[in-house]
């Protein structure tokens, strides 16, 4: 079996998790999608999570899944109808980065249309980190690989330090466009699931946003982005209509709690 990435604290000891289970489901999770709050630390390649304290554990976190999370509904499929899952293959761990300019926007960007997985879907940069890698250096590292931003060193914080100004040069393998989301434009996005948005949020907002595409030849171009484009609830299929995924609306909320919003 592949090294485990995630690891998760049950009963006292320490188990990898099969590709095939639901890691919230292991923790304890009721129905729904979340969130819950787990405890967990990170070590060299490895996340642990638990649903309680345990010695080591750094931060207590909101883990949430999808409403449609397909390992959640595996457990509810007869037997027989089962599809064939690997039994060998590990959870991986990703990083999705909330960028925020000065001026409190984010950064989301767009995945092509030819991509295998996801493909059309407003998300924040982000991939799967790599062996021995630290949370902070796989963000850093897929910021420059599909934004072309690279920051310096001990120059971001909470704290402002200065100002740089920085071209993105996306990566056209995996972004083609590319916007900055404001908070109030944040918030009826994230809440925008399952009919969970509120009128008070969804009133004043502009037709449309501006957001820039990149054109065959790597050059890029205006892009008038309708709202409801950005509205749009996840689908229910494998669909490719252009939306916001879910991942990045939970990532957005937590964001905005940040800001107190």
């Amino acid at each position: 079996m592949a090294a485990a990435r995630l690891l998760l604290r049950l009963a006292g000891r320490l188990e990898s998790v099969n590709f095939a289970q639901s890691v919230c489901g292991l923790l304890g999770a009721g129905q729904g999608p979340g969130p819950w709050y787990i405890h967990c630390s990170w070590q060299r390649g490895q996340l642990i999570l638990s649903s309680s304290s345990f010695p080591g554990a750094l931060e207590r976190l909101p883990i949430q899944r999808p409403p449609f999370c397909p390992f959640a509904a595996l457990g509810q499929q007869p037997g027989g109808s089962r599809m064939e899952l690997p039994t060998n293959r590990g959870v991986e761990v990703g990083v999705a980065v909330i960028l925020q300019s000065s001026d409190q926007t984010v950064l989301l960007t767009r995945r092509p249309c030819t991509l295998r997985i996801s493909p059309n879907v407003w998300v924040p940069p982000g991939g799967h980190m790599e062996p021995d890698e630290e949370i902070l250096e796989c963000g850093l590292r897929e910021l420059q690989e599909e934004c072309g931003l690279q920051l310096p060193p001990n120059q971001f914080s909470c704290v402002l330090l200065g100002l740089w100004e920085a071209r993105i040069q996306v990566n056209p393998k995996e972004v083609n466009a590319f916007m900055w989301l404001e908070p109030d434009v944040a918030a009826a996005v994230a809440a925008r699931e399952d009919g969970t948005e509120t009128l008070r949020l969804l009133q004043g907002l502009p037709p449309s946003l501006s957001a820039t595409e990149l054109k065959d030849d790597r050059e890029t171009q205006p892009l008038i982005l309708p709202m409801s484009t950005l509205l749009r609830t996840t689908p229910t299929t494998a669909e490719d209509k252009e939306h916001v995924n879910t991942g990045a609306k939970f990532a957005l909320k937590l964001w905005l709690q940040h800001l107190g919003r």
